[in-house]
């Protein structure tokens, strides 16, 4: 595997001068002899070779290398921002090291670990941290990213169930986002370590059950929801009935037998657990009437 080594371009304001100077020097050459003579050929070669020289400079931007090839030999990678000089006879590929993104296909359709089809994307953030790998490991390596990237994601949909269903301590897409973004993170790590790629952040943008299921997954969503708040209600009611008969015990207030005790946790659950208000009836009578 090819690793990056750094090379240290000339610097190309220095250059700069010494082939001004070299080129001067030759027209002077030229110049005194008078177009004839031996100075005159010194003064063409030198001229020449200055031309020829000139065509080893090239820009480095920042978050920018430029891989060194000689030959189709790999040279070193040049990261030091600004106007450089090297062998002209070097090939310069430049190799972005700014930090990118990309959202995956928006409708990546794909079966969860219990074989319900859903729809899921992700956003991807990396960038290029090694630029001998990401020039010759890879053929194209941002489209090599973006392939990676979606079969990862593939394999994190098959492996956990798009909602955990109250199962406790089973992590789930939609229930565990942090979790599951780190998972994500690390398969895609895994993948383009190859490349030379860091992937800084990859996290799911969109999931939803697929059209074909969404309607009876609705469904079980609010039936279990429905279970939940009545869960709730019926929690609440007791400790409501509960409190009622302490206070009525510790005021003194009434006095009841078990039985209309049963009868009185029977009326106050029915009138706090149902849906439609209670109609209030008056009783003329006794209690046990």
């Amino acid at each position: 595997m090819i690793r990056e080594k750094q090379t240290q371009a000339f610097s190309g304001l220095a250059t700069s001068v010494v082939l001004l100077a070299a080129l001067a020097a030759s027209v002077a050459l030229v110049w005194s002899a008078g177009g004839t003579g031996t100075l005159t050929g010194i003064g063409v070669l030198l001229g020449a070779l200055t031309f020829v020289l000139s065509g080893g400079f090239f820009m480095v931007n920042p978050n920018e290398g430029r891989v060194l090839q000689l030959f189709g030999e790999y040279v070193g990678t040049a990261r030091t921002p600004g106007l450089r000089w090297a062998n002209p006879l070097y090939s310069k590929r430049r190799v972005s090291l700014r930090v990118r993104n990309f959202e995956t296909q928006s409708r990546l359709k794909v079966n969860d670990v219990e074989g319900s089809p859903i729809e899921i994307s992700a956003v991807v953030v990396w960038k290029v941290v090694d630029t001998a790998q990401a020039a010759f490991e890879v053929d194209d390596c941002d489209k090599f990213v973006t392939v990676s990237a979606e079969a990862a994601l593939r394999k994190l949909a098959m492996s956990y169930p798009y909602d955990s269903h109250d199962e406790a301590g089973q992590l789930s897409l939609r229930s565990n986002p942090h979790e599951i973004a780190e998972h994500l993170k690390h398969e895609m790590q895994e993948r383009l370590e190859l490349a030379g790629v860091q992937v800084i952040e990859a996290r799911i943008s969109n999931l939803a059950y697929a059209p074909e299921i969404a309607q009876a997954m609705l469904r079980r969503q609010q039936a279990s929801a429905v279970i939940a708040a009545r869960q709730r209600i019926v929690d609440g009611s007791v400790g409501m009935v509960e409190m009622a008969l302490e206070r009525l015990s510790q005021k003194n207030i009434v006095h009841l037998d078990e039985e209309r005790k049963a009868a009185m946790v029977s009326n106050l659950l029915v009138v706090l657990c149902s849906e439609a208000p209670a109609q209030p009836i008056v009783n003329t009578g006794t209690l046990y009437q």
